[in-house]
């Protein structure tokens, strides 16, 4: 069809119809309140009614009355007038670029950040459609921050029996994103297992030893170590020991730092909170 002047914008606009279930009754319901009976177009057997008080029919709100009671074969429908810019959907790729504004994002508030259920859209490739998708889900798919992470040191002194494997006291804590360390142990929170990567060091005080070793213990059993041995005897003279382990762990595993040295008798490892003495640390890895 053509047109003198711009297309109409409702190309796909239509007028909502109601069909009625017909009984011997004047006395109907609208789906949709109107006005008044001129909002609507009624049709009885395909002959448009007359509306108004005293002739064929009123209307108020969802209440449709008849002057005269229908018959049970009688085929009545109306046309919601008032209703006329309800639209259908348009053809399958009929909407470009050209018909949508310019501001349809720029023009919107900018978000500062994201809440774990806000949704994210992306253009599925193998089904070339677009999809949304939460936050959660959509960190989960590409990775994440690098917690739970902490650091954690030796506050001060501590001694070490002989030929004992000691549970290192590292109670002082530089930073903890998850609270997940706590009596000298790291525990994996809830939804938080994976690969962690840890790192520990040890300096001991200044003396002679045989063999010195940190131990990383995993629910309460030996997972890795790294060991120090001085075959001359001689003095430590504060030789630090350290090393870094990777580990696969599930919710709820947990990780303590233990050593074992066998001097002869008991000796001491250093540790202060302001420096880097003796310490033990780790982070979740993104994978």
């Amino acid at each position: 069809m053509s047109y003198i002047g711009n297309t109409p914008a409702e190309n796909y606009a239509s007028f909502l119809t109601e069909t009625f279930s017909v009984s011997a009754t004047a006395n109907y319901t609208l789906s949709h309140a109107v006005s008044n009976e001129n909002d609507i177009r009624l049709v009885i057997n395909n002959v448009v009614q007359q509306p108004g008080s005293g002739k064929a029919y009123t209307a108020s709100g969802t209440t449709l009355t008849l002057t005269s009671a229908t018959a049970s074969g009688d085929v009545m429908y109306a046309v919601y007038l008032g209703r006329a810019l309800q639209t259908v959907n348009p053809p399958n790729a009929s909407v470009g670029n050209s018909q949508t504004a310019p501001t349809i994002i720029t023009g919107q508030t900018a978000e500062t950040s994201i809440a774990t259920d806000d949704t994210i859209l992306i253009h599925d490739t193998s089904a070339s459609a677009l999809r949304k998708m939460t936050r959660a889900n959509f960190v989960s798919g590409i990775g994440g921050a690098n917690t739970p992470a902490f650091q954690v040191l030796l506050s001060s002194a501590q001694t070490i029996p002989n030929t004992t494997d000691t549970k290192v006291t590292v109670s002082h804590e530089l930073f903890d994103t998850d609270n997940a360390f706590a009596s000298n142990r790291f525990t994996v929170p809830s939804g938080k297992g994976g690969s962690y990567l840890f790192n520990f060091g040890v300096q001991p005080d200044a003396w002679s030893f045989g063999r010195f070793i940190i131990y990383m213990y995993k629910n309460n059993s030996k997972y890795a170590y790294v060991e120090m041995a001085d075959d001359d005897n001689s003095p430590s003279n504060n030789r630090s020991l350290n090393s870094s382990t990777y580990m696969q762990l599930s919710d709820g595993d947990y990780i303590e730092m233990y050593v074992y040295q066998n001097n002869g008798s008991a000796q001491t490892i250093r540790g202060a909170t302001n420096e880097i003495l003796t310490y033990f640390g780790g982070h979740r890895l993104i994978t």
